[in-house]
């Protein structure tokens, strides 16, 4: 499932939220999501972040899921969440409150990691285009 460009070196990095993994996984998921994630790991631009990693744990169904997820932790680089991402996900936390959007807070800290690193966000949930627009 994983091409070997995920390896590669590239300055394009993109965080593959939850969602847009459930359906990757999904045998009936999007099809549109689908092409795009797997454009994101030919082209080894797919990262994980820690938050996203312990959804799909959370969430993973059968053997097949288990070893796509343990596939993905061997190839995908992990952006870290050091005091600096907690403390931008607090900020942004803030900001959307003070702006009237309720989000989850593993949604905030997913897209804190992510801007933290300089990294855009793959997903088909529309959280993040409400924290984009704050």
């Amino acid at each position: 499932m994983i091409s070997s460009g995920c390896g590669r070196t590239n300055e394009t990095m993109i965080v593959i939220d939850t969602s847009s993994w459930i359906e990757m996984l999904r045998p009936d998921g999007r099809e549109d999501v689908k092409a795009r994630v797997i454009s994101h790991l030919r082209n080894g631009e797919a990262r994980l972040v820690p938050m996203v990693r312990l959804e799909l744990w959370n969430g993973a169904k059968g053997d097949r899921e288990r070893r796509a997820l343990r596939e993905f932790e061997r190839v995908l680089p992990e952006l870290k969440m050091d005091s600096l991402v907690w403390d931008q996900a607090c900020a942004l936390a803030q900001k959307a409150r003070s702006a009237g959007v309720t989000v989850p807070s593993t949604d905030i800290l997913i897209a804190a990691c992510a801007w933290h690193h300089g990294a855009e966000i793959e997903s088909s949930d529309r959280h993040f285009e409400e924290l984009k627009g704050l």
